[in-house]
């Protein structure tokens, strides 16, 4: 149900995993790559990843949502690799009874993942690149202009 995967992510799949008879609610978050950042235009980008710290992370994500909202489940998989403007880079999604605490699950989720997975992004644009670290103060620049 947690994942980091190299290949295309098949969010039905993943909607898969929380389905349940009690879920009144799924809510589905998918980031993809968009072509600008800010007023740069991005060629590609390639994510990395410390995977099996990545998984216990995305784990632990699942277990404080379930403790946080009882009766919700939860599903993560995130991509590393190449991906191309449009690529799905993640896919959470959170099942519940109740859609209010889907929502705030899901969006908890994409957060925790922002500041704690240990997971980086290398953003390729066509005046030079930017290694961006997910967790807080982990930012580095290697610009080729």
């Amino acid at each position: 149900m947690f994942d980091i995967v190299s290949c295309p992510i098949d969010t039905g799949k993943v909607i898969k995993q929380v389905e349940h008879r009690n879920a009144g609610a799924i809510v589905t978050f998918i980031g993809t790559v968009r072509e600008m950042t800010q007023d740069k235009k991005t060629l590609y980008l390639e994510y990395e990843a410390y995977e099996p710290m990545a998984r216990g992370m995305l784990t632990n994500i699942g277990k404080e949502i379930e403790k946080k909202w009882p009766d919700t489940v939860t599903a993560i998989a995130h991509r590393i690799g190449h991906l191309e403007v449009g690529d799905i880079a993640v896919v959470i999604a959170v099942s519940s009874p109740h859609r209010s605490d889907a929502y705030e699950a899901n969006r908890y989720a994409i957060e925790r993942i922002k500041t704690l997975v240990p997971i980086w992004k290398k953003e390729h644009w066509e005046d030079g690149d930017m290694w961006i670290g997910n967790q807080e103060g982990t930012i580095s620049y290697t610009d080729h202009q």
